[in-house]
């Protein structure tokens, strides 16, 4: 089965590694020819735990290409998915225009019928504005080809993303018609084979599904921060707290660990599509604008803590452990940790970090030379006054805290993630503030 990839971020990425792993002949496309180039050296534009092996192998035996040119790319393609950004605006509305770039280019070249399907997250109704794209570049060529859209839209956790494509929970297909049905199904049967259920619907229900998704995770992460928050007041522990509801299978243990905001691609930007669709639409999503109201300032707490321990920050020197808005990614779209920074440098204090993989993405998008970068963890602890742990990296989890006590001018922990014991850290001398305990 031969199929065309549109796009070579994240998702059009995973997902074309994962559909040639599978032995199926796919094509990863992009406008952009430095990092096509780099690909076919093996030099991926993304960190994913398993990723560079998949697309090492799969390149190495000629499943997987790389190319820059769409029109001899989609040739023979029974399926062509467009996996390209969707960049949120000033007013939060997903930006389709690299979506419908991609859709008039299909249809300038495309010579046998074949499935176009929206892989990109996009608002509800946007295969509707690439049917009609479509329709526009064929009827503009004087063809009468045949062709189906449909939605699929990606489940894919960074940092576990090519587990979670190759074992899927479920597999979600919004189609139009039974050819584009059987395309699918015969496309995601290698994946189905143990059990994981495709589950077809309308195309409108598939897009909805995706934001729908993303919302209740963001919601549940809101929920338990805003109840952290209340614990700290309140005197409870919040890490108490979502023992006892997590263990309620109508809630669930995942998505209530409280902390310090989300961030990422998928998170802030969807949340605030789905708001700004349905106010287009007449609707107010007001659970959601809550949820966004209770990020932001979330993000926020860690610096209150900071002013709030020390009083003037002029001159402070703060270590900072995790840069990237989680583990096992190199993601800093969105990350709690530059909204900290950026207060700490604005108040006069300095800041010297260090992330296992996303510092040089911090530096060369983000953070330039505002801050110090250190080496390893040990060495950003040099002359600081506190530590902060912003992200929950495995290797930061059990330190030498004697080391770290001998490094820092204060023995003062900001733990961000609830990662450490309290009790013990106070015992060793200690001041230890967490996320929704006294």
């Amino acid at each position: 089965m031969k199929i065309a990839i549109v796009g070579t971020g994240y998702v059009g990425l995973v997902t074309g590694a994962c559909l040639s792993e599978v032995g199926m002949d796919v094509t990863c496309i992009d406008v952009d020819e430095k990092k096509i180039e780099n690909l076919k050296k093996g030099i991926l534009p993304i960190y994913e735990p398993g990723l560079e092996e998949i697309v090492e192998r799969n390149f190495s035996k000629g499943r997987l290409k790389f190319s820059t040119n769409l029109a001899e790319s989609i040739q023979g393609a029974e399926a062509a998915f467009i996996a390209v950004g969707t960049p949120p605006g000033e007013d939060g509305s997903a930006d389709l225009k690299y979506v419908l770039q991609v859709a008039q280019g299909i249809g300038e070249h495309m010579q046998d019928y074949m499935v176009v399907v929206t892989k990109s997250t996009v608002p509800v109704g946007t295969a509707e504005k690439v049917r009609a794209q479509l329709k526009s570049a064929l009827e503009s060529r004087g063809s009468d080809l045949t062709f189906d859209v449909a939605s699929n839209p990606e489940f894919l956790k960074e940092g576990a993303a090519v587990d979670d494509f190759m074992k899927p929970d479920r597999i979600v297909v919004g189609v139009e018609s039974d050819r584009s049905r059987e395309t699918m199904e015969r496309l995601y049967r290698p994946f189905t084979l143990n059990g994981h259920p495709v589950i077809i619907m309308d195309i409108p229900s598939a897009e909805m599904t995706k934001y729908a998704a993303n919302a209740m995770l963001a919601t549940k992460i809101s929920f338990m921060n805003d109840v952290a928050n209340l614990c700290e007041i309140m005197g409870a522990d919040v890490n108490a707290v979502r023992r006892g509801i997590g263990s309620d299978p109508r809630i669930g243990n995942k998505f209530i660990y409280p902390g310090i905001g989300y961030g990422g691609s998928c998170f802030p930007k969807d949340v605030k599509a789905l708001i700004r669709t349905a106010r287009e639409n007449g609707h107010e999503m007001r659970i959601l604008q809550s949820v966004e109201d209770v990020n932001e300032s979330q993000k926020e707490v860690m610096f209150t803590k900071l002013k709030k321990h020390f009083g003037d920050l002029s001159g402070k020197h703060f270590a900072m452990w995790g840069l990237s808005f989680k583990p096992q990614t190199d993601d800093m779209r969105e990350a709690p940790s530059l909204v900290i920074i950026d207060q700490i440098l604005k108040a006069g204090g300095t800041v010297c970090a260090y992330d296992p993989v996303a510092m040089e993405e911090a530096q060369h998008l983000h953070l330039g030379d505002k801050i110090r970068y250190a080496e390893n963890e040990y060495d950003a602890l040099k002359d600081a006054d506190a530590l902060l742990l912003v992200t929950e990296w495995a290797e930061f989890r059990v330190p030498d805290w004697s080391k770290v006590k001998s490094s820092l001018n204060n023995a003062v922990v900001f733990d961000g993630r609830n990662l450490y014991d309290r009790v013990r850290l106070r015992e060793l001398g200690f001041d230890y503030y967490g996320i929704g305990i006294q």
